[in-house]
């Protein structure tokens, strides 16, 4: 399993992608919630404005796959062989950057840290609060009491779904395309709100 490490640092390639996708995505009234570059696959992942309806619809994760590819195949800001992935967070969202926790105060998560904080390395609570460097969680205990974690030695973070009494059946995508060769597109749709199309390119 890969480790997901609390980080608000970047790198090039991140940067170079995220100047050309934010415009697209802002245009269309929705949220870029992460842009990650490991192992060859450039991951962007968005959402709907803080606030306003749950859900991207796979419509919208088709044509931000489109526009993003055509940008891709002007500027090519991604060194070498790639696949280019488009997806929704899904209910279950990780939680990477500071500005993730600070959008989902109020939410019950799950933390795993890289040390114990209090002899404990996995907690679990409401978010009360967080910043750049911290967050805030109220256990469910009889005390009801708040520990503050650095985001330091916060390993893997995600929000974790309550299940309603009557949940509805969700849908979502992710599209997934690689660099200015062959292209297969794949969709897949689960109950998880997530959608995914992978293509493969290859640099000239």
């Amino acid at each position: 399993m890969s480790v997901t490490r609390v980080s608000s640092q970047t790198s090039p390639v991140v940067d170079r992608v995220t100047s050309l996708v934010a415009p697209i995505v802002t245009d269309l009234g929705l949220d870029l919630y992460d842009i990650e570059y490991t192992g060859g696959i450039v991951r962007i992942v968005v959402d709907t404005q803080p606030g306003g309806p749950a859900g991207v619809s796979l419509e919208n994760i088709a044509l931000i796959t489109r526009l993003v590819s055509r940008e891709f195949d002007h500027s090519d800001p991604v060194p070498g062989r790639y696949t280019l992935e488009v997806t929704s967070p899904g209910l279950e969202r990780t939680l990477r950057l500071p500005r993730h926790f600070v959008r989902e105060v109020g939410k019950t998560i799950a933390v795993r840290l890289s040390s114990a904080l209090d002899g404990q390395r996995r907690i679990q609570g409401d978010l009360v609060s967080a910043t750049e460097d911290t967050i805030v969680v109220r256990l469910s205990d009889n005390a009801l009491t708040e520990v503050t974690i650095p985001l330091s030695i916060v390993e893997r973070a995600k929000t974790i779904f309550q299940w309603g009494p009557t949940p509805k059946p969700g849908s979502t995508g992710g599209a997934t395309k690689s660099k200015k060769s062959t292209s297969r597109p794949t969709n897949e749709v689960s109950d998880e709100d997530d959608t995914d199309t992978e293509m493969e390119v290859d640099a000239l």
